[in-house]
């Protein structure tokens, strides 16, 4: 008698799960500048990585040793810690497709 060899029985790969967003805002108190980039970041996660994103907002004059420990000399800046490799974008991060390409993200395609 042979002995059958244990064969998978499909040849479709096992599902990749979606890479999991790490992301810091660091903003400088409850400014226009402040407000427009954590309203801009959110929308972008939202539509981008639903579900798949951790955000913490951080006010450098509330928590300065934070933005001191980031070196952080700028607000509002992003700092994506996962996944890797780090990125830091300074701005309101108004411009969607910049956001994107610096969180490693494709824009979505415009549908008609």
């Amino acid at each position: 008698m042979s002995k059958k060899s244990k064969e998978p029985t499909s040849n479709i790969p096992e599902a990749v799960a979606p890479e999991h967003f790490v992301l810091r805002l660091y903003v400088s108190g409850a400014t226009p500048r402040s407000a427009a980039a954590i309203a801009n970041l959110r929308e972008i996660c939202e539509t981008h990585l639903m579900g798949r994103f951790d955000l913490q907002v951080i006010d450098i004059y509330q928590q300065p040793e934070l933005a001191r420990d980031q070196q952080i000399i700028a607000a509002p800046t992003l700092i994506k810690q996962l996944p890797l490799p780090l990125r830091r974008l300074v701005g309101d991060l108004s411009k969607e497709e910049r956001v994107l390409v610096s969180l490693d993200l494709s824009p979505k395609p415009l549908t008609h």
